[in-house]
């Protein structure tokens, strides 16, 4: 049964790379397809239709709803012009220096992943960012890297992502928010390093294929600066959930009700509220109904007989050793890439939860394994929305900047590894 299952998941990572199937509706087939081979009953207590579908669609509910007010923030922080304020004063300061333009846009990338991820991030640091690094001189693919490797840095932050992994792993937000802080360093560094380097690797290049950075700021010019205290958004959630420990949902709220009053005449405040709350559901509907999916397939997986089947094969090939644990994991690196078997927002929250619900390895360990590999897909997959777009943007593939950025988050990865190994093998 354990070879029949783990079959059915190869043919759905077939059909996920080949795009005969969104990943969303693939990974449902997938846990419908493993709760028959686990011979779940139809309906009761680990059945089909009671555990699977109707527990599991609503299992990340709690991420689903974090994802939602992380796109309203993100939609506030783009209309009030405080993420285009943000990207034009770092440009000011950093004049005509590369490096420091590189190294300010890096810097306003890092604060946005902190509050939204994906394309939405991309866009309100790089419509003005990348333009204006192509313009001091910075390599068109530095610039797509910059932005990507900045919202990476950010990620550890990155409220919702708390509550995914905390609700999908079944860990406690203190503790997920713990091996975060942890995580941090590595990718802040990296992102540093990945800016000195790359900035001067082939020199300063004066080429043009955007319009002027003026042109594309023109709204929000239009709209004049937000207000300097405005600026401050994105780290009130950050602060409130950090410093005061309060709770996910209610620290993004706070962050909403922050960039209104600080941008917002009483009398707009009504309609800027719905107006960015619907456009937000535009943002928040794909990352939801992968949640959704994501939750049925970790019920399904979770089942008492795919337990059963799975856990002598998994068991065979997962070292307990601490240094084979993280020399294996990091060769498997690009496994998560191109929506790979080890893409957490796939298939590889399935195996997370096999290895979890079979005790192969304690849940902190797991959790350091698929946000190590979490910071490798949002910056070098070529197949994730913010990659694709930084790219085009930038006027150059994704596949050149996989290849560009692919040694500094591998390094990121293998320092999350290197942490989880010592800590909690």
């Amino acid at each position: 049964m354990g070879i029949v299952i783990l079959v059915i998941m190869a043919v759905g990572v077939a059909a996920m790379l080949s795009r005969k199937l969104p990943t969303a509706f693939a990974l449902v087939l997938l846990g419908v397809a493993v709760a028959v081979v686990a011979d779940a009953p139809l309906t009761g207590k680990n059945s089909l239709m009671d555990s699977v579908l109707q527990e599991g669609a609503v299992m990340l509910a709690s991420t689903m709803v974090a994802i939602l007010l992380g796109s309203w923030l993100g939609k506030l922080l783009d209309e009030t012009g405080i993420a285009s304020t943000l990207v034009r004063k770092i440009v000011e300061f950093g004049g005509d220096r590369p490096t420091i333009v590189a190294l300010g846009v890096l810097g306003v990338s890092l604060l946005v992943g902190t509050v939204t991820g994906s394309a939405p991030a991309a866009m309100l640091a790089g419509i003005i960012g990348i333009p204006a690094m192509i313009a001091v001189g910075i390599p068109k693919i530095t610039a797509a890297g910059t932005i990507l490797m900045g919202i990476a840095a950010g990620m550890p932050f990155e409220l919702p992502v708390w509550q995914f992994f905390s609700t999908a792993l079944d860990l406690p937000v203190p503790t997920v928010r713990g091996f975060m802080l942890k995580l941090f360093p590595f990718a802040l560094f990296f992102a540093v390093l990945f800016v000195l380097v790359e900035s001067r690797r082939r020199g300063v290049e004066h080429t043009w294929s955007l319009r002027s950075p003026e042109k594309r700021a023109s709204r929000s010019r239009r709209l004049g600066d937000a207000p300097w205290y405005a600026l401050l958004t994105p780290a009130v959630p950050m602060i409130l959930a950090l410093g005061f420990e309060l709770a996910i949902i209610p620290s993004m709220l706070a962050g909403v009700l922050y960039a209104l009053f600080t941008t917002t005449r009483p009398r707009e405040m009504n309609a800027r509220l719905l107006r960015t709350l619907y456009a937000a559901f535009d943002v928040a509907a794909a990352p939801i109904a992968l949640f959704i999916a994501i939750g049925v397939l970790l019920t399904a997986v979770q089942l008492p007989g795919a337990v059963d089947a799975l856990e002598p094969l998994v068991e065979s090939v997962s070292p307990q050793n601490q240094v084979l644990f993280v020399l294996l994991f990091t060769v498997l690196v690009p496994l998560c890439l191109y929506r790979g078997p080890l893409n957490v927002f796939g298939l590889g929250a399935g195996i997370a939860g096999v290895l979890i619900a079979t005790g192969i390895y304690p849940a902190m360990a797991v959790l350091g394994l698929t946000t190590s590999y979490n910071q490798v897909l949002g910056v070098a997959d070529p197949t994730s929305t913010q990659t694709v777009w930084s790219a085009q943007y930038s006027g150059v593939s994704p596949q050149q900047v996989m290849v560009r950025t692919l040694p500094y988050v591998w390094c990121v990865a293998l320092g999350g590894l290197c942490v989880t190994a010592a800590l909690y093998l």
